[in-house]
C-alpha cells in the first residue's frame, strides 16, 4: 500500500506524457496567460517568479546542467553539440535565404525568411534538455552548452548579414554560455556542489517552462501566426532531419558501433525557443527595413513554438522507441564512451 493522495495519483498519470516535465506547465502558462493574464500582474514575488523570471530560471538551470558534465563526457558532448548546432543553422540559413533570394516577393506558403531563420535556427534549450533528461545519456545533456550558442538573435543576425547587419554581439554569445562554463567548472572542482547542484536540473523545469508559456497567447494561432504553425512542422521536419543526418554521419566517421550511433539528441533539438520570439524585435531595431514585417514574423514564431513545444516530445519518444528496436541506445553509448576512458587509462599505466 502507498500513501498517494488522488492528486500524487495525477501527477503519476501526467508525468506519463513525453516531455511531461516541460510540456505540461509550457500548457498551464498559455491557459493562463490567454484566459486571465492579469493573475500575472500581480506584482512582487508572483509576477517575477511566473511571468518574468525566464531569464533567471534559464540561467539557474543551465548552471546546474553544465555541473553535472563531467571531463570525460565533455569531448563527445563538444563534439555532438557542435555538429547539431552547424547543421541547425546551415539548414536555417539555407531555407531562409533560399526564400528571400528565389521566391516571389521573398515569401513561401506565407512564412517570411526574417521569421524562417530565427525560428529554426533558434533551439529551445529547456526542452532539449528536458527530453534528453528522459530519452538519452549524459553526452546528449552535455551538448546543451554548445547548443545555447544558437540562444537569443545571434546566429539570425549572422545568416541576415547580407542584409547589411553586421554587428555581431560577441559579449552577448558569451553571457548566453557563461552559466553552463561557471556549472561545468564548479561540478569539475567540486563534488560537493555537483551533488548540490543536480537537484536544479529537474527542479527549474517546470517553472522555467511556465515561464515560456506565460509570454504566449493561444491567439498568435490567429491570422499571421497560423502560418506559423507551417513554420513550427517544418522546422520539426527539416531542423530535425538535417541534424539527425549529420549526427548520423559523425557517429559514422568517428567510426563508433553500430549499437551505439544513439540520435537522440538530433531529435530532440527539432525546436523553436521561445526567445526566438523577440529575434524580430530586435533585428528591426538594427534594421529599420525590417519594421514592416515585424509583427507578422513575431506572430509566426511564436506559433511555431507552440507548435514545435507539443509536437517533439510525441515524436522525441517515438525516435528513442524506434532506435531502441534497432539494438541502438544512449546507454550503448554511454557504456562505449566509458570502456574507451577505462582501456586508455589502462594503457597509460601500462606504458
Amino acid at each position: 500500500m502507498n500513501n498517494y493522495t488522488p492528486f500524487d495519483r495525477f501527477l503519476l498519470k501526467v508525468g506519463k506524457i513525453p516531455g511531461a516535465l516541460m510540456i505540461v506547465p509550457l500548457f498551464l502558462g498559455v491557459v493562463v496567460n490567454t484566459v486571465i493574464p492579469e493573475a500575472l500582474l500581480i506584482g512582487s514575488f508572483t509576477t517575477a517568479l511566473f511571468k518574468n523570471g525566464l531569464a533567471v530560471l534559464i540561467g539557474l538551470f543551465f548552471l546546474s546542467v553544465g555541473s553535472q558534465i563531467t571531463f570525460k563526457a565533455a569531448l563527445p558532448s563538444v563534439e555532438k553539440g557542435l555538429v547539431l548546432l552547424l547543421a541547425k543553422f546551415g539548414i536555417a540559413a539555407l531555407f531562409g535565404l533560399s526564400v528571400a533570394f528565389f521566391f516571389e516577393e521573398g515569401v513561401f506558403l506565407g512564412m517570411l525568411p526574417l521569421a524562417i531563420i530565427a525560428a529554426m535556427s533558434n533551439s529551445n534549450g529547456s526542452l532539449y534538455v528536458a527530453l534528453t533528461s528522459q530519452f538519452g545519456n549524459r553526452t546528449d545533456k552535455g551538448a546543451i552548452s554548445i547548443l545555447s550558442i544558437n540562444d537569443g538573435p545571434f546566429l539570425t543576425l549572422v545568416a541576415l548579414g547580407v542584409a547589411g547587419l553586421a554587428a555581431f554581439p560577441l559579449m552577448a554569445l558569451f553571457s548566453a554560455v557563461f552559466p553552463m562554463i561557471f556549472g561545468f567548472i564548479l561540478g569539475n572542482i567540486s563534488s560537493l556542489a555537483r551533488k548540490f547542484l543536480e537537484a536544479g536540473e529537474k527542479l527549474i523545469i517546470p517553472f522555467a517552462a511556465f515561464a515560456i508559456g506565460a509570454s504566449i497567447n493561444l491567439q498568435v494561432l490567429v491570422g499571421e501566426g497560423s502560418i506559423g504553425v507551417i513554420l513550427g512542422l517544418v522546422t520539426v521536419i527539416f531542423s530535425g532531419g538535417a541534424a539527425i543526418a549529420s549526427l548520423y554521419v559523425w557517429h559514422v566517421v568517428r567510426r563508433h558501433p553500430g549499437p551505439t550511433r544513439n540520435l537522440v539528441s538530433a531529435a530532440s533539438e527539432a525546436s523553436v525557443a521561445g526567445n526566438a520570439i523577440a529575434t524580430p524585435a530586435v533585428v528591426a531595431a538594427l534594421d529599420p527595413s525590417y519594421v514592416a514585417v515585424q509583427d507578422a514574423a513575431t506572430a509566426q514564431i511564436a506559433a511555431a513554438v507552440v507548435v514545435t513545444a507539443f509536437v517533439l516530445p510525441f515524436f522525441v519518444a517515438w525516435f528513442a522507441n524506434w532506435q531502441k528496436r534497432r539494438g541502438v541506445t544512449p546507454e550503448n553509448e554511454e557504456a562505449f564512451y566509458e570502456s574507451n576512458r577505462s582501456k586508455a587509462v589502462t594503457d597509460k599505466l601500462v606504458t
